[in-house]
């Protein structure tokens, strides 16, 4: 089979769209980005935590640090799933994943003031209850962790069980 360039003009514009991809290769493409949003999410929460770090200067306590590990190995991961597509990848960046949804949901929580501090490893150093940045009022960084993990949690269970093999 041609690649997609060296295939004729017809067969790259017209046949698309009158004959309709068959269901593997619409599987596969939409499993690819849904594993490229993933990427995409856990790149941005990488590079924000990098930049509020490094050159806003914000100390970490030990509950970011914690979510950081979980965090920055799935750019790595989740890219190393995309070139070529192998949607074998979710086996690795799951258990990473949850992971660091359980952690940010408990730093959620100990930030919201739902569990108290005395039980957090955040004895030395920045208190994991104190929240440093709070954007429109409401949307903190325990928060946003919650979220991206949530995100990315959700795309990695549509990729693994929407994708055929």
């Amino acid at each position: 089979m041609a690649t997609s360039c060296c295939r004729p003009l017809h067969e790259r514009v017209i046949c698309p769209i009158i004959l309709p991809m068959n269901r593997t290769q619409t599987s596969h493409e939409a499993g690819w980005t849904w594993l490229f949003i993933a990427w995409l999410i856990a790149s941005i929460s990488t590079l924000g935590a990098l930049f509020l770090g490094e050159v806003m200067g914000y100390t970490p306590c030990v509950l970011c640090w914690y979510q950081r590990i979980a965090m920055f190995p799935l750019v790595l991961i989740l890219a190393a799933g995309l070139f070529p597509f192998d949607r074998r990848v979710v086996r690795y960046a799951l258990p990473l994943a949850l992971a660091g949804w359980g952690l940010a949901l408990f730093h959620w929580g100990v930030a919201s003031g739902l569990i108290p501090e005395s039980i957090t490893p955040c004895s030395q150093g920045v208190p994991c209850s104190v929240e440093q940045v709070v954007w429109f009022g409401f949307l903190t960084l325990p928060m946003l962790a919650v979220l991206a993990f949530s995100a990315i949690i959700a795309l990695l269970l549509l990729t693994r069980f929407k994708v055929s093999q």
